[in-house]
């Protein structure tokens, strides 16, 4: 499931986020994959001094804007800043590396709180609903080889425990998806390759249709359509106590 859902959703999530870590005036903050500076925002609005990081130079650049009191890098999360940082975020981020084991090693090696965050198992969130609706006109999916998804709890606090972290809380946020109508709801999802491909078989109309029917029991008295969709919230500290300077 892609990140990416109508403005604002993300607000929750960045919440729970700054209060299990304890965000307040002066708190330094590493921000890895900090994308264009949403989560940024909201802890430089709590006090917090951050430091973010992005292989996206166009989106450091975004962050840079959106968040003119922080300072912005292009880099990879798996070589961070080397701090130390009193709390480090990963926040949707360790879906998008090629290994999320090094950068919680990374992370819990110069700061004194990790918080990590990841979607909870499409079962358990609204918007798996357009998978299962675009799977009628698509291949099946094939299970892939190996451990499972990063999104699954039990291999979440594994990978956590492995980069030497103690996991102290393992927090659940749910996070409303709000499309104000039908055409927010479906347009997003023909600009995916599923949706292009589900379109190029069964035509547009037939796939609007059958999204809209899937989902008509989120569908709100104003027209708009609300998805609740389920994220998963990790704080550790490194094992040992200390931190790496």
């Amino acid at each position: 499931m892609a990140d990416d859902g109508p403005d604002g959703w993300g607000a929750p999530l960045h919440a729970r986020v700054l209060e299990l870590a304890g965000v307040a005036a002066g708190t330094t903050l590493l921000d890895l994959g900090c994308g264009p500076g949403l989560f940024a925002r909201a802890a430089v609005d709590r006090g917090a001094v951050v430091t973010g990081v992005d292989v996206n130079p166009a989106v450091v650049a975004a962050a840079e804007r959106a968040v003119p009191e922080g300072r912005f890098r292009v880099g990879d999360a798996e070589e961070p800043p080397p701090g130390p940082f009193d709390v480090v975020t990963g926040v949707q981020l360790l879906q998008h590396v090629s290994s999320p084991l090094a950068v919680l090693r990374g992370a819990g090696a110069i700061g004194g709180t990790v918080v990590v965050t990841v979607w909870g198992r499409e079962s358990e969130c609204d918007i798996g609903a357009f998978g299962e609706v675009l799977g009628r006109w698509l291949p099946p999916r094939p299970t892939p080889p190996g451990p499972p998804p990063v999104t699954d709890p039990d291999r979440l606090v594994s990978l956590a425990r492995t980069a030497g972290l103690d996991v102290v809380q393992l927090d659940e946020v749910l996070c409303p998806f709000t499309y104000p109508d039908a055409d927010e709801l479906v347009g997003p999802l023909f600009e995916t390759g599923m949706g292009r491909a589900a379109m190029n078989r069964a035509g547009p109309g037939a796939v609007r249709e059958a999204v809209l029917e899937r989902l008509e029991e989120r569908r709100q008295p104003d027209g708009s359509y609300v998805l609740q969709n389920l994220f998963r919230v990790l704080l550790a500290t490194p094992t040992n106590g200390t931190v790496v300077a």
